[in-house]
């Protein structure tokens, strides 16, 4: 797992934009869903416009996020599961976790709805449904922070996914984007979060057959990597990242952020 996490943040720090060793920057350890629903694209440019710095984007769940915290391979972090950031403050390799936004997560389905989710009272229920019938079912299974919530809404549905068998669960060890892909192929059911679906083109019979459950919340914290553990983090920088974003110029760049005239991520600074 170590080594799989470091060869995709190797391609992702590749890939991403090449400055020059005189101009700032930082590397900011976040989550497919924000990089693959534009939400980068549209708040990075206004951020260096206005400060100068650069900021590196490793895109990967969150779970491998946290790791790249932990080993100082990032200044700062920007992920989406509450538990693992509050464990990642409270062993000392974080600081000062602020709110910053939330959206929510869906269930997509083939329209023809062969498990009959759309008439779950819950979220808990449709995923009971979708085991009861053994419908096909696509899951990120990479650690990130929509397969953590996944897991949970099996849980509380009573579904022990790990002894399901006959091949109606599987998991992929892929990003969201990849993941919806795969569900569309196989005209499986997939955990979602919004703002990914809703740049998602490669649709085909999928639809959202589940919404609005109060479990299916998902919000956001930036988190500043605890420089004390770290002597190479870019502490002053991450510091102007993390205020800005979750300040009034970075929080009214994220409510301006659109697709198709919908906001994808609500802000959440407090």
């Amino acid at each position: 797992m170590l080594k799989r996490i470091m060869i995709v943040a190797a391609m992702l720090f590749c890939a991403a934009p090449q400055v020059s060793a005189q101009e700032r920057f930082i590397t900011l350890a976040s989550t497919t869903s924000t990089d693959q629903s534009g939400l980068f694209g549209h708040l990075l440019p206004m951020f260096r416009a206005e400060t100068g710095i650069w900021v590196r984007v490793v895109a990967v769940g969150t779970g491998q996020a946290l790791k790249l915290g932990e080993r100082g391979d990032a200044d700062a972090l920007l992920v989406h599961d509450r538990a693992g950031e509050d464990k990642f403050v409270a062993e000392g390799f974080g600081i000062d976790r602020r709110d910053v936004m939330y959206n929510d997560f869906v269930v997509v389905g083939p329209k023809a709805d062969p498990a009959g989710v759309k008439g779950a009272p819950s979220v808990a229920e449709a995923f009971k449904r979708i085991a009861a019938t053994k419908a096909p079912f696509a899951s990120r299974g990479d650690d990130s922070g929509t397969h953590r919530s996944e897991l949970r809404i099996w849980k509380s549905a009573g579904v022990d996914v790990k002894a399901a068998g006959s091949g109606w669960y599987r998991e992929l060890g892929s990003g969201m984007g990849p993941t919806l892909n795969t569900a569309a192929g196989m005209n499986a059911y997939a955990l979602a979060d919004r703002g990914t679906w809703a740049g998602f083109k490669n649709r085909q019979s999928l639809v959202i057959v589940s919404e609005g459950d109060r479990s299916l919340f998902n919000p956001y914290g930036s988190i500043l990597v605890n420089p004390a553990r770290h002597a190479g983090i870019k502490a002053a920088d991450a510091v102007v990242w993390h205020r800005w974003l979750t300040g009034p110029k970075g929080q009214a760049a994220i409510a301006g952020f659109k697709i198709d005239g919908e906001q994808l991520f609500f802000p959440d600074s407090k």
